[in-house]
């Protein structure tokens, strides 16, 4: 979810994960998951970090020991989605500078997994736009937490109508003869040819829409329809962006952070900055 289409919230690799079964990571007491504590300048949360993708538990534990997050702001904010932060460029960025664009070189392969949704208070990766990253790739640091709103019972059939397209899209962008199509749209957005970038995605969006209606629709799981009528969330996002762990202590920092106003790229006025991440022993 990036800024430029790069880490853009609008978006499938089958892993052998064998290895990781009998892994059990430092500061799960036992419990079987691992909790990171995350101390802000407006308050403090504490995240559980799912087994069920250890691909990104394990890259995040990583990060967290070496204090990469420490010091990073929370750069882009926008009240009922999320607040994302992990941009190494962050951490000295003056006032009004745009971010997202930062990172490691390396990604992460995507971790879809039926029963982890976009319930608000999940910890989620960001990446790059289908079009630069037909595999859903994740950024190697940037993540997302989510805070959503509520949804109706009608608003979530029209959801699952968007997640059915999205999914559609990236099958469509990933066809071998597309590869132009795909190439041609990395070569306008880095020159920032609007008008060009825009121009490539109608072509696949008529592709897509053509194709749409013989697509079973998605089906969101009961236990997803309670939460999102419920607590809330975002769950356009699911099966497009890697779910890997939750908010269990601190949704009201969410809720202060998500609040904040901020400029036109929704980077806050005030620097709303993590000063520490680190394991629960």
């Amino acid at each position: 979810m990036k800024n430029k289409n790069k880490y853009a919230l609008p978006a499938l690799l089958v892993l052998v994960l064998i290895a990781f079964s009998s892994f059990m990571p430092i500061g799960d007491n036992g419990s079987g998951d691992t909790k990171v504590i995350m101390v802000t300048n407006r308050g403090t949360v504490k995240i559980r970090l799912y087994n069920e993708t250890p691909l990104h538990r394990d890259n995040f534990i990583k990060l967290v020991k070496e204090h990469y997050f420490d010091s990073l702001l929370f750069h882009r904010v926008i009240q009922n989605f999320m607040i994302q932060g992990g941009d190494p460029d962050s951490k000295r960025a003056p006032f009004g500078t745009m971010l997202g664009d930062g990172g490691p070189a390396y990604t992460i392969p995507a971790e879809f997994n039926p029963a982890l949704y976009h319930k608000k208070g999940v910890l989620a990766a960001a990446r790059e736009s289908d079009f630069e990253n037909p595999s859903q790739a994740s950024s190697g640091s940037q993540f997302y937490i989510v805070q959503g709103r509520v949804w109706t019972d009608s608003l979530l059939k029209i959801q699952a109508k968007r997640i059915t397209k999205l999914k559609l899209f990236n099958v469509v962008i990933n066809r071998p003869e597309n590869k132009e199509y795909r190439e041609r749209y990395m070569k306008y957005n880095k020159a920032e040819r609007v008008d060009s970038v825009k121009y490539i995605y109608d072509i696949i969006d008529k592709k897509v829409e053509a194709e749409l209606p013989t697509v079973p629709l998605y089906t969101f799981s009961e236990e997803a329809v309670k939460a999102y009528t419920t607590i809330g969330g975002t769950p356009h996002l699911d099966f497009s962006y890697t779910v890997f762990g939750e908010v269990y202590e601190g949704l009201d920092v969410i809720d202060r952070i998500a609040a904040e106003k901020t400029d036109k790229n929704n980077r806050p006025l005030e620097d709303i900055r993590i000063q520490s991440v680190s394991i629960i022993q």
